[in-house]
């Protein structure tokens, strides 16, 4: 298995981080281990959390530094939890990153992408049981209009979930490729995104339950940063944006540390011909005070 996936900010976040020797950091979604890499390589510890089984194994095979390197799967919503257990209390920096590696969307074969014809699974975790499929099968119209509405902000979620209930009538429906062509029997192509984007995505996020656990892992986080302790979230669309942004401005408010950034930073030119995927990304950093 090659975790092909080029880390996106790697710079800045490092910089942000500002990585101290023995320092302890939590790379929330190691993915690949690009940052995890880094911090090691400036002589931080490191603890990787990662719900994709496949992501543990690859870092794991990847690094052979036991003492500087712990790794759990699990889901960032229990950094608390892992933190305690692993001696990462007091964290000088956290890290996560939203988005899907390049791995996932390519090799995973769980569905990610609406270019492949994969089954439609989408689970980080293959240990959850519901998978996309289930939902896509199962969900009333109004469930489905209300998922691509609220969650891939889709304009055109009546006519999707109207054309779903058509075409399971039919059969079941099983992989990425026939949901994305249901999806372009009524959006056609138009530009260069995908008319599938906003549903897949809506998918993808009620499956893995992605913005609560993306809350209680910001909160938790916080909870474990030592003073003047750093975190810093990469964000790929709005809704991720918006809850980081809100949930910063609350600690804010309670006078227990400060957004570093009024406005999200972003990929530079360089970067953006190196790495195209980093164009959506979106970082934010907090300092707990």
């Amino acid at each position: 298995m090659i975790f092909n996936h080029k880390p996106v900010l790697l710079k800045k976040i490092i910089e942000n981080l500002d990585v101290r020797k023995e320092g302890k950091y939590i790379d929330a979604t190691i993915g690949g281990g690009g940052y995890a890499e880094a911090i090691l390589e400036k002589g931080g510890r490191v603890l990787g959390i990662d719900a994709d089984q496949d992501a543990i194994e690859f870092v794991k095979n990847k690094f052979q530094i036991k003492n500087q390197l712990i790794l759990v799967q699990d889901n960032f919503a229990n950094i608390k939890k892992i933190a305690e257990e692993q001696g990462f209390v007091n964290a000088d920096g956290i890290v996560f990153d939203l988005g899907l590696s390049s791995y996932q969307i390519e090799q995973s074969g769980r569905g990610f992408s609406f270019l492949r014809d994969e089954p439609l699974d989408m689970r980080m975790d293959k240990r959850k049981e519901i998978k996309a499929a289930d939902i896509i099968n199962q969900f009333s119209r109004e469930e489905l209009y209300d998922l691509f509405t609220k969650m891939g902000e889709e304009r055109f979620s009546l006519p999707i979930a109207n054309n779903i209930i058509r075409a399971r009538r039919i059969k079941p429906i099983e992989t990425s490729l026939e949901f994305a062509r249901i999806v372009e029997e009524v959006i056609p192509r138009s530009g260069k995104i995908h008319p599938a984007t906003k549903v897949f995505q809506a998918l993808r996020i009620i499956v893995n339950d992605e913005l609560k656990s993306l809350e209680k892992g910001i909160v938790d986080g916080i909870d474990i940063l030592k003073q003047k302790g750093r975190m810093i979230v990469v964000s790929f669309h709005s809704l991720e944006d918006r809850k980081v942004k809100e949930e910063f401005r609350k600690y804010e408010y309670k006078g227990l540390g400060n957004a570093l950034n009024k406005k999200p930073i972003t990929a530079d030119e360089n970067e953006l011909y190196e790495n195209p995927r980093a164009r959506s990304a979106k970082m934010r950093v907090f300092e707990k005070i």
